[in-house]
C-alpha cells in the first residue's frame, strides 16, 4: 500500500505521511486499525527507520494516529465533521500560504475552488 519515490523532491517522510492521509480520506484506512510498525515499513520500503519515525510523529502532531504501548501506530482520525477549534487553526494556517501563492498567481476564488474539488475528487478516488 505505501511506497516511496526516492528521485522525488518531496521527502520521504512527507510521501508517507500523505500517503496515509489519503488512504484514510479514501476510506482505505480507518479508525482503530493500526500501521505497520516502524521497523518493518521501513525495512518494507527499504529506508531509514528514522524517516518513518518523522512521518509517524507528523501524524501524531496532526492527530491522524496515536502511539499506543504495545499496539503501535493506531488511526484515530475518523472523517467526521466535528473537528476541533484547534485542530481547524492549524489546517487554516497550513493552507493560507498556499492560498496567498495562488493568488499572488493570479488564481481567483472560483479556479481556485475547482483547484481543491478536482483534487479531493482525485484523493477519493481508489488508484
Amino acid at each position: 500500500m505505501l511506497t516511496v519515490e526516492p528521485t522525488s523532491s518531496i521527502p520521504i517522510y512527507i510521501q508517507l505521511r500523505n500517503q496515509v492521509m489519503e488512504a484514510i480520506a479514501r476510506g482505505e484506512l480507518s479508525t482503530g486499525d493500526t500501521l505497520p510498525s516502524v521497523r518493518a515499513l521501513a525495512a518494507d520500503l527499504g529506508v531509514n527507520m528514522h524517516t518513518v519515525n518523522k512521518s509517524y510523529h507528523e501524524l501524531v502532531s496532526k492527530e491522524i494516529i496515536e502511539i499506543v504501548p504495545k499496539k503501535g501506530a493506531v488511526i484515530i482520525a475518523n472523517n467526521k465533521e466535528n473537528i476541533s477549534e484547534e485542530r481547524l487553526e492549524s489546517l487554516s494556517n497550513e493552507l493560507k500560504p498556499l492560498v496567498t501563492e495562488a493568488l499572488v498567481h493570479g488564481i481567483n476564488e472560483i479556479k481556485l475552488h475547482d483547484l481543491v474539488s478536482k483534487i479531493m475528487k482525485n484523493i477519493k478516488e481508489v488508484e
